[in-house]
């Protein structure tokens, strides 16, 4: 079974407060739903075509159909209340290669 990302690149982030509160819940969030973090990082990237140098946020979960149920979960939900739209990002589920 291929394995699901979540793949979430921040365009702007216009309340770092916000930004924080976001990540306190949604750490946990993801590591119940069984999602591991790979990547988290804004101060080491470099941007290429039309990309921007901002934070960018890498995710895998055992299965597709487990990063879209983390994404629905009432622990994500919660988390993406208190960041509402303090923050522009692409955020993308994506299955993966075998």
């Amino acid at each position: 079974m291929a394995k699901g990302y979540w793949v979430s690149v921040y365009r702007t982030i216009a309340d770092p407060e916000r930004l924080a509160a976001y990540d306190k819940l949604a750490g946990p969030a993801v590591r119940a739903a069984g999602g591991r973090t790979l990547a988290r990082g804004g101060s080491r990237v470099v941007a290429h075509d039309a990309g921007v140098a901002e934070r960018v946020v890498l995710v895998e979960f055992d299965s597709f159909e487990q990063a879209v149920a983390a994404r629905e979960s009432a622990a994500y939900q919660e988390a993406l209340a208190v960041l509402a739209d303090s923050v522009e990002r692409d955020f993308r589920i994506i299955e993966g290669l075998d």
